[in-house]
């Protein structure tokens, strides 16, 4: 994987049977592993209008459908158990478990009694939350945050944050990763992580969307002291009571009662379960629920707030939620209050992803259809998956029953070359840390974008459900279509050229901006990368070179001062290489145990810290002064060339840990 995307990846943060008629009196029932619960026969009869070339929704179609899908793909994908919910016209269409919440004692899933952790599906509870304490007067959207907090969030050239950028994720943050995830009941809870460190706003407010779980965690704050009730009680009372969620809760660990609940959660290949997750920052992303209430959040939302005759939002609140775009690139999803567009075949779609290291989820409400689609998996799956099993269980629902024209437009292809060739480089992610030593995750994963031997646009990391890069065709300027999927890709353009882009699934929360020159990738990833094996052919020969001398009694022909230089030098190239190589494996670490996200690997990140400090700046110094001795003494041209190239090659490392904060002092990241 992409090294940069595996923080994108981790936070998030903070996706065949013969179907049966469904009788009302019918038990639940277990078939090959699948699960379905029985809905009244006026409910599973019901269905939407049927688009043209589509099919009609009706349970008995969900449910063919389903078990022709989902079977067999968590199968090939190595996927215990997964729950999909369809409401449609205010009802349950269908809810449906495959497969097994627990492994081990073949346990199924069942849609009304099995817990999932859908992750960030969880900040739309707390962005219906916020909306509530807006209609009730306690907040304004537009108001400085602060004035609801006891702690400041600085402001950003003189302009605070308000809610509508928490809900926008504009406020500017860079990202937060320290207590994110842990399996400990003991890590911080969220009012602490909140306080004990302000993420650095990195982008004018309102104009840069990058996903923020720390302003999600701030907007439950928020709501908690507006409201005078802790978050957990106040979601319990003002979401899931009147909603009849009565299997679900933001609390950490669970409560007894639900406890024996909640599906056990497995990484690839495994089937030994993983442990409980404690979210850090639980108002964006803490919640434990079965698909059925899951089911029950979607209908409210539908019918503009109202549940079985209780309202949770006005109509006029719910309809401002739903429909308060943030235009960032033209064309492409947009973000609204808290959900984000996710439309499809024509259609307004808005929902919402959500994923933990174990679990994860989709919600999709298609709202002139007044029709809902859930899921939520118990593992990554197989070399991750869910991620395309999630997607393409959302496209294909949508082909199914509401299918729409395809975009058949093309840009003539000299045009189009030019267009890619304006594309073409190093781009970065907005979601990113920035002011701290993870800032290399973002440059190790800068995003390359090519021009293909057809002249066509290529992003090696953008790939379809095959795994293979899609083959993108632009369709109208600036404007890239999957011609075998739904994806698009669109830039922004100033002055005529090219200066962000992103694509469908992302650009609501993140964008990709073209580096500053001394951080491209471009130029400097192949440096550090010649730099390195540079210093680290100097670190291994030094050795080697030493063992043949002793073998055929030869000698080292330096003496004084230019034996000193010869042999700081090649102590300064192991310093440099093995601090590099410190930095690398702390942070693969930190990403593979999420436990090490914490105050307990604070040691580690010290020690590499000080370690750093120590080799780049000195060994660079000692290069130098090798360079010195070296040009002032008589030796032969290959010693002079090589000490120019240990001098250039440390300044090159020196050059990557002075961007990207390997050395700093600090351990909030």
């Amino acid at each position: 994987m992409n090294p940069g995307r595996i923080l994108s990846a981790a936070l998030l943060a903070l996706g065949s049977i013969t179907a049966f008629a469904q009788a009302p009196a019918a038990p639940t029932t277990a078939v090959q592993g699948a699960q379905a619960t029985a809905q009244p026969a006026a409910q599973a009869a019901q269905e939407t209008s049927t688009p043209a070339g589509g099919h009609a929704l009706t349970a008995e179609d969900v449910n063919t459908w389903l078990d022709g899908l989902m079977p067999n793909a968590l199968k090939v994908d190595n996927i215990p158990g997964a729950v999909v919910v369809v409401v449609a016209n205010g009802q349950i269409l269908t809810e449906r478990g495959f497969g097994y919440s627990d492994v081990a004692k073949r346990k199924p899933v069942d849609p009304k009694l099995t817990l999932f952790r859908p992750g960030s599906v969880s900040k739309l509870f707390t962005w219906t939350a916020v909306m509530q304490q807006v209609e009730q007067g306690r907040i304004n959207l537009d108001a400085d945050v602060n004035k609801y907090l006891d702690f400041r969030i600085p402001p950003y050239d003189g302009k605070p944050v308000t809610m509508r950028e928490l809900m926008q994720h504009t406020a500017g943050f860079e990202e937060q990763v320290k207590g994110i995830l842990s399996h400990s009941p003991d890590s911080p809870r969220f009012v602490a992580l909140l306080k004990r460190w302000v993420p650095t706003r990195i982008f004018a407010p309102g104009t840069t969307p990058a996903y923020s779980n720390y302003g999600a965690s701030l907007a439950g704050y928020i709501v908690q002291r507006v409201s005078g009730e802790p978050f957990d009680t106040y979601i319990e009372k003002h979401i899931f009571e009147p909603l009849d969620m009565r299997h679900s809760t933001f609390r950490q660990p669970l409560p007894k009662n639900l406890a024996p609940l909640l599906s056990k959660g497995y990484m690839p290949d495994s089937v030994k379960p993983g442990k409980f997750e404690f979210v850090g920052p639980a108002p964006a992303g803490a919640l434990s629920s079965t698909g059925e209430d899951m089911a029950h959040f979607m209908i409210a939302h539908l019918q503009d707030g109202e549940y079985n005759g209780k309202r949770i939002l006005s109509q006029a609140i719910a309809e401002q939620m739903h429909n308060s775009p943030l235009t960032v690139i033209p064309t492409l999803p947009r973000m609204e209050l808290g959900f984000y567009e996710s439309n499809i075949n024509g259609h307004e779609v808005i929902g919402h992803g959500g994923d933990t290291q174990l679990f994860h989820s989709t919600l999709h409400l298609f709202l002139k259809q007044d029709v809902g689609l859930y899921a939520s998996f118990n593992s990554p799956g197989r070399k991750g998956a869910v991620q395309h099993l999630r997607s393409d269980l959302f496209t294909e629902f949508a082909d199914r029953y509401f299918p729409g024209p395809r975009v058949d437009t093309r840009v003539d292809a000299a045009t189009a070359t030019r267009h890619a060739r304006m594309l073409a480089g190093h781009w970065v992610a907005s979601r990113r840390s920035e002011t701290n030593f993870l800032s290399l995750v973002a440059f190790m994963g800068q995003t390359k974008v090519e021009v293909g031997p057809k002249g066509g646009l290529v992003v090696p990391d953008f790939k379809g459900s095959n795994g293979v890069p899609i083959k993108w065709v632009e369709t109208a300027p600036f404007v890239w279509n999957n011609p075998m999927g739904h994806e698009r890709l669109a830039a922004k353009l100033v002055d005529g050229k090219p200066v962000r882009f992103s694509i469908d699934m992302e650009s609501p929360f993140t964008v990709f901006d073209r580096p500053p020159f001394y951080k491209d990738g471009a130029w400097l990833m192949p440096s550090l990368s010649v730099a390195l094996g540079a210093l680290a052919l100097t670190a291994l020969f030094w050795p080697i070179t030493a063992i043949v001398r002793r073998r055929y009694g030869a000698r080292l022909e330096l003496t004084g001062t230019q034996r000193s230089a010869f042999r700081l030098s090649k102590v300064a190239a192991w310093a440099i290489v093995l601090a590099f190589l410190a930095w690398i494996t702390s942070v693969t670490m930190m990403f593979n145990d999420f436990d090490k996200l914490s105050a307990t690997f604070d040691p580690v990140i010290r020690f590499d810290q000080v370690f750093g400090f120590i080799a780049f700046i000195g060994g660079l110094l000692l290069m130098l002064w090798n360079l010195w001795v070296v040009w002032t003494h008589p030796r032969r041209w290959p010693a002079r060339l090589w000490s120019i190239v240990l001098v250039l090659s440390s300044a090159a490392v020196l050059w990557v840990a002075l961007a990207f904060h390997l050395i700093s002092w600090g351990v909030n990241y």
